[in-house]
């Protein structure tokens, strides 16, 4: 059976570690990442649908007023 050098067991388990212990700050940046994307493209939504509701807004007053005339 070979043995293996102490130092390299050493220095995968210091990796390990090093993984295991940033993955939780990571994913939390991740998820606020994604959470602030999220967020903008609801907002750049609502801009847009406002807009386009503020270009509907003269057409359905004027059928109105013609509905109201007659």
């Amino acid at each position: 059976m070979t043995t293996v050098n102490p130092q390299i067991t050493d220095a995968v388990t210091q990796t390990n570690t090093t993984v295991l212990c940033n993955a939780p700050s990571q994913a939390i940046a991740t998820l606020y990442q994604l959470s602030a994307h999220a967020l903008g493209l609801a907002m750049h939504n609502a801009v847009s649908n406002q807009q386009n509701l503020n270009q509907l807004n003269p057409a359905i007053v004027a059928q109105a007023i013609q509905l109201l005339k007659s």
